[in-house]
């Protein structure tokens, strides 16, 4: 069986943000999951691609999953005010799951309160929240800390994702 790659949504997502990682896992053979507040709701992107969830934040099984990814646009901030979303974070940060998070997609990571003390980057426009959350802002194309992955725009997503991918190989021993 693939392991697992969570994809969270919300509505206005940043479109080339989800539909990038998802392609890209797919390719690396990992079997990606769209997650949402609601399960099987459709969502739309910045742009209007839409995506619809396979499941619920509610009601996700974190064994056998590799990695969360959380695309930036104006969804990460409507995410952070799902408390099941908030809680799917900081589940697979505590169970030491790759937490992958681009552009606005922090501020999901700032609610879940686990970028104290990690170096992190994301869209400059959140560099103040990123330090006041109590993470070392490093403006720079992919920042990896333990087992968070953070960029800042959508022309960082080839080495967004292939440094979650290698740190998924070096994690789980693939």
């Amino acid at each position: 069986m693939a392991k697992k790659v969570l994809l969270l949504v919300e509505n206005e997502f940043r479109d080339e943000e989800a539909i990038y990682p998802y392609y890209r896992f797919k390719e690396a053979g990992y079997d990606v999951k769209i997650v949402g507040p609601e399960m099987g709701k459709e969502y739309k992107g910045k742009f209007g691609f839409p995506m619809t969830s396979d499941l619920s934040a509610s009601n996700i099984y974190m064994e056998d999953v590799v990695a969360v990814i959380v695309p930036g646009g104006n969804a990460p901030d409507k995410m952070r005010t799902h408390p099941n979303m908030v809680n799917l974070v900081k589940e697979a940060f505590n169970k030491c799951k790759i937490v992958a998070a681009i552009c606005h997609g922090p501020q999901l990571l700032i609610e879940a309160d686990i970028i104290r003390g990690k170096k992190v980057t994301g869209y400059k426009a959140i560099a103040t929240d990123l330090k006041n959350a109590g993470g070392q802002y490093i403006d720079k194309e992919v920042v990896v800390d333990d087992t968070i992955v953070t960029s800042r725009i959508p022309d960082d997503l080839p080495a967004f994702c292939a440094q979650t991918i290698e740190l998924i190989k070096v994690y789980f021993k693939e």
